[in-house]
């Protein structure tokens, strides 16, 4: 007798070779059989007209929080995700001293845009060391986790304020070693930086005042444990995107490590960005390299209200400078007319209308309907006013709470993404789940994957697209018996509609701590998700199995 049996699916084991009709058989969370069965299981699923697949993993989430309230990482494994990374960009929640706690989590609002509440209402905290953190979130898993640590809190960790004003002497980098050596003895799989991030008072996070020794060190413990070193480059500049290629490069081959690096955005007025990027890791891969860009697969949208700080404004200081005050003093200075022109001002010659002219009113409940789905243009050219003052005078008439839609930022031109995403070298990743929640919806990207790249744009067949999110993702971070449909590995399987695979809509939801918003998309065309052999979802529902590991 099996404990599952999942019959007559076209089976797509993730090697990328075509899919075949089998069933497939689970016992003790393994797949044990892959063809004929002729055995009961005490649980059958009927998978006629259903790919059945291995679960699928990303590689780039900020799910450091939420698992400590939601071991499913919510919605996340309705999509078919059996295996998550968090503690990417630098930041994870361990190895943290309690008196180091409002630092570390300022970084986490600014960086990843969570409410304050996340880190308050809906946990204890009860440990300081990784080891703690680990056995924190492996009470409650639903989905397999395969945590990062930060470089930002081993410096922390080490350094304590220091480690944000200088780099780091060779005693202290001999204590950050001991420290990785600790965290990755405990179940890291390997350490993240970044180049680029900025905490809550705009000053860069400590991984950014490590210099090049304190960095080699790290990567020689890394070598250590044969493990990953991914990085946030300065992927705004592609020259500098190129030169940490091949410093990260160098590191690879000097210690035996894998490393990744994200995001990689196409932009359509600089074409050249990506494939000079490419070609990059292409030479050095044939060097013996492995320096893996990872990529997004959904284009860029961002929604905001001036309610809060918003990626829509990195670029203009003076208008997040202004979106930092306090509530009342933000309204005030809102209200202030010399404030306002400078806003205006730096919103462009032409009042805005390049820069804000697109956005949309997205609606919600402080949103006339009479002014949902019109571009601010249409808005403001009604009112007689620029796009920038009506963005203000709007917001301000509806107490900030007017939530505003600026789409398809970037990355979004299927014809040129969709071929990359195909190119051997790239790692489909960068998802961002669980972060930014309030600005977008970083959920759905495999069901995108398959609806834009597979049925539409035909650049990955329904094999190749599997390998990449399972088997592939596997093999690159070092996850043992993950990623593929065989006996003797792991019974996480994802059982869809090829037909319909894809994402909902982005709709806002208020079910964070503190009935927070966030942004999500429901799955479309995912039927059942097991996760270690036991039935996560099915039937558009969570089950209570708690069967998620944390995997290495």
């Amino acid at each position: 007798m099996y404990d599952i049996v999942i019959r007559n699916g076209l089976v797509v084991d993730g090697t990328g070779e075509p899919g075949f009709r089998a069933d497939v058989a689970i016992r003790d969370g393994k797949i044990v059989e892959v063809g004929s069965v002729e055995g009961e299981g005490r649980r059958e699923i009927d998978a006629a007209g259903r790919v059945v697949a291995p679960g699928f993993i990303d590689p780039h989430t900020h799910f450091d929080v939420q698992l400590l309230w939601d071991g499913a990482a919510k919605p996340a494994l309705e999509h078919g995700v059996t295996s998550i990374v968090p503690g990417n960009c630098s930041l994870s929640l361990a190895p943290l001293k309690a008196a180091d706690r409002r630092a570390v989590v300022g970084m986490f609002q600014q960086i990843e845009e969570m409410p304050p509440e996340a880190f308050t209402e809906a946990f204890d905290w009860t440990w300081e060391d990784f080891a703690g953190y680990r056995d924190a979130i492996a009470k409650n898993l639903s989905i397999n986790v395969a945590p990062l640590v930060g470089h930002s809190v081993i410096r922390v960790w080490v350094m304590g304020e220091a480690a944000q004003q200088r780099t780091a002497n060779a005693a202290e980098i001999s204590a950050m070693q001991d420290l990785l050596r600790e965290c990755l003895a405990a179940g890291a799989v390997g350490l993240s930086t970044s180049f680029v991030d900025v905490d809550e008072r705009a000053r860069p996070v400590p991984s950014r005042f490590a210099d090049s020794a304190e960095l080699d060190a790290l990567c020689a413990v890394l070598g250590e444990y044969g493990r990953m070193l991914q990085v946030v480059p300065e992927f705004y500049a592609t020259d500098i995107t190129i030169a940490r290629i091949d410093q990260l490069s160098e590191l690879s081959l000097r210690h035996n490590i894998p490393t990744t690096f994200s995001p990689v955005f196409d932009n359509r007025g600089s074409p050249n960005n990506v494939p000079r990027t490419l070609a990059r890791v292409e030479e050095q891969f044939a060097r013996g390299a492995r320096v893996w860009p990872q990529m997004q697969t959904r284009p860029i949208d961002i929604s905001f209200s001036l309610r809060r700080p918003s990626l829509f404004f990195a670029s203009l200081p003076g208008w997040i400078r202004t979106l930092r005050l306090p509530m009342a003093e933000r309204i005030a200075a809102l209200k202030d007319e010399a404030t306002v022109a400078r806003l205006i001002s730096d919103a462009g010659a032409d009042g805005g209308l390049a820069r804000m002219g697109h956005l949309t009113v997205r609606g919600g409940d402080a949103a006339p309907p009479e002014l949902t789905g019109k571009t601010l243009a249409e808005i403001a050219d009604q009112r007689g006013q620029g796009c920038a003052r009506a963005l203000i005078d709007l917001s301000l008439e509806h107490d900030l709470d007017l939530a505003f839609l600026s789409a398809n930022m970037g990355h979004d031109a299927t014809d040129r993404i969709g071929p990359m995403l195909a190119h051997p070298l790239v790692h489909i990743g960068a998802s961002d789940g669980g972060a930014h929640i309030s600005s977008f919806s970083t959920y759905g990207d495999t069901g995108y994957l398959f609806s834009e790249f597979v049925r539409k744009g035909r650049h990955l067949t329904l094999e190749a697209a599997v390998k990449k999110i399972t088997s592939d993702t596997a093999e690159i971070w070092g996850l043992k018996n993950r990623g593929r449909l065989a006996p003797g590995w792991a019974a996480d399987v994802v059982v869809f509609d090829a037909a319909t695979l894809g994402r909902g809509d982005e709709r806002p939801v208020f079910d964070m701590p503190g009935d927070g918003l966030r942004y999500v998309r429901d799955a479309l065309g995912v039927e059942a998700v097991l996760v270690n052999g036991q039935v996560a979802y099915a039937d558009g529902a969570y089950t209570n199995a708690r069967s998620g590991v944390i995997c290495t």
